[in-house]
């Protein structure tokens, strides 16, 4: 047993936190021309009486970080981490990876209207979950695979999502054009097991410390009507 290791860890421990701090200040403003969340939609999804499950699936980078937010929001029932808006059936990670499938790494979130709306999940997509001024990439991912696109299952999803983007424009709200792409989902397809819950599995593999645990902070600080451990 190496007795450096205790000191090691206790000094991991503070530098994963200074990694987090600092990285949340520069996830929570980027792009962005006001701190705080983005202002909420002016126009929502209508839930039926009897709604108790609905579908909304998201592309905002790696797929790790997306998924992580959705699995704090109260409402959620299931947030799946997969693959979206190509054209190849069943495609493993390795080929979406070379950017040629048209795929993107994509989350399915499965919520409770009656808990969470969809302009709500949207919110939070725009305000933590990802930079949508960030043109086929997220950080440090480059590639179609990493894109920011919005894919609607049905014309009232559509119509929120096109609507609330002029919103956020109009309002002036990123310093730059807001890129997300707004496309019919042709298909969902779950990644791979190990991509499930990654954050939850390895919460101090450097890459999720530095990219993707500071937008579950920012979640809990910006959204704590409908924020879940």
């Amino acid at each position: 047993m190496n007795r450096s290791l205790p000191s090691f860890f206790a000094f991991l421990a503070v530098l994963t936190v200074g990694f987090m701090l600092f990285a949340t200040k520069l996830t929570s403003g980027a792009s962005r021309t006001a701190e705080g969340p983005v202002g909420a939609p002016a126009f929502d999804a209508t839930v039926a009486a009897s709604a108790t499950e609905d579908t909304a699936v998201f592309a905002g980078g790696c797929f790790w970080g997306v998924e992580a937010v959705y699995d704090h929001v109260k409402g959620v029932k299931h947030a799946i981490s997969g693959y979206a808006g190509g054209n190849v059936v069943n495609p493993s990670y390795e080929q979406v990876s070379t950017g040629d499938t048209g795929h993107a790494e994509s989350v399915e979130v499965i919520y409770d209207p009656s808990q969470v709306s969809y302009g709500k999940l949207l919110q939070i997509f725009f305000s933590v979950a990802h930079d949508p001024t960030q043109l086929n990439r997220q950080g440090p991912d480059h590639g179609t695979q990493y894109r920011s696109a919005i894919f609607y299952r049905n014309p009232q999803q559509q119509q929120v999502a096109e609507s609330y983007i002029k919103q956020l424009t109009a309002a002036n709200t990123y310093s730059r054009p807001i890129v997300t792409q707004v496309a019919k989902l042709g298909g969902f397809y779950q990644a791979e097991e190990y991509h499930q819950h990654y954050l939850q599995k390895n919460p101090y593999q450097p890459y999720i410390v530095i990219n993707d645990q500071p937008k579950v902070a920012a979640l809990k600080k910006q959204f704590p009507d409908v924020w879940q451990n």
